[in-house]
């Protein structure tokens, strides 16, 4: 259910809905607006009064809420969230354009890859220090070492990092390297996992899994938006299919459909829907205009001798040709690429 505030409501007016709410045995979520204030309840309905609840000074409107992800719900908050990534900003006509190697790798490597990907426009850098593979005898990344990599190469190139956590006991050591959590599609559903990155209050990126429908990937970004964290990024990057011409099935419609259902930002990851360089500049491009807020890349200077997922990347040269591109296109969309955070002496 939603309680839309009046228009007047003073701070001691909406404490004291909250307190009300929270009497009942409720969890309310405030949200503040640029026009209106909003209050989320989430819980047993059935302790829900709406006589009750609208007789609360200051309170103009109960609203049910239908879908069962009422926090990631437009209705729960009809403006479209901007996140903020350490100064890069997602959504609300702000592209983020994250870019770098499937693993993290070699340090010089790295510092190559991230210098060219920061030239083209890339304003979010990303690397797998942990790696969840399906043959336990593939490479799994370099734990520790990669976060502390990986970070330092960020932080010498002016940019935010992304990686992925793939554990919920890990949580806490990543987010001390990383500017934002990335849940990758094998872990959508790992809800202890989901909590443990809600909880952490860090940006989260929160990828598609393989056989999930919309309903499911709006769930689980509901598990982190109840932990209190409403920094969440959703990421289309393909769906399993009965054809193997492609690594995945690329759902380009899943882009407008989420933004219908609910106001979180949603990416679009060509590389893994893909599978094939050839496809990724075509498939970005069709991902923004159907109204993405960001394109995840992966990018490599070598990508035969990558230790994970080398064919589907693309090179520099090729990475910077795309984001010419996806500039051109983002203008005629009246969009911007998200510039760099300025360097903080």
């Amino acid at each position: 259910m939603i309680l839309i505030l009046k228009g007047g409501a003073t701070d001691e007016q909406v404490d004291h809905v909250i307190e009300r709410v929270e009497a009942m045995g409720l969890k309310a979520h405030l949200s503040r607006g640029t026009y209106r204030t909003i209050i989320g309840i989430i819980g047993d309905e059935s302790k829900i009064v709406v006589e009750s609840v609208r007789s609360i000074p200051g309170v103009a409107q109960v609203v049910p809420v239908l879908p069962p992800y009422k926090l990631a719900s437009r209705e729960a908050h009809p403006e479209s969230s901007v996140i903020d990534v350490s100064g890069v900003k997602i959504g609300g006509g702000s592209i983020g354009m994250i870019a770098g190697p499937c693993s993290v790798e070699e340090e010089d490597r790295m510092h190559r890859i991230a210098e060219q990907v920061a030239a083209a426009g890339a304003n979010l850098f990303r690397g797998g220090a942990y790696k969840p593979r399906t043959s336990p005898y593939a490479f799994q990344g370099l734990g520790e070492e990669g976060l502390k990599r990986l970070r330092d190469v960020g932080q010498a190139h002016g940019m935010p990092v992304v990686t992925e956590v793939t554990d919920p006991r890990l949580v806490g050591l990543v987010a001390e390297y990383a500017d934002m959590l990335q849940v990758g599609a094998r872990n959508m559903q790992n809800f202890a996992l989901l909590n443990e990155v809600g909880a952490s209050q860090r940006p989260v990126l929160l990828k598609r899994g393989m056989s999930a429908t919309i309903t499911d990937l709006l769930m689980c970004a509901e598990y982190i938006l109840s932990q209190g964290n409403p920094n969440v990024v959703l990421c289309e990057r393909g769906i399993k299919s009965f054809d193997p011409a492609t690594r995945n099935l690329f759902d380009v419609a899943a882009v407008p459909l989420v933004q219908q259902l609910s106001h979180l930002p949603i990416i679009v990851d060509p590389s893994h829907a893909t599978g094939k360089p050839e496809l990724i500049p075509a498939c970005a491009m069709a991902g923004l205009a159907a109204g993405a807020d960001g394109i995840h890349i992966e990018v490599h200077d070598c990508p035969e001798v990558a230790k994970s997922d080398g064919p589907q990347a693309l090179l520099p040269e090729q990475y910077a040709e795309l984001t010419s591109q996806l500039k051109s296109l983002a203008k005629l969309l009246g969009k911007t690429i998200s510039p760099l955070p300025e360097k903080t002496a």
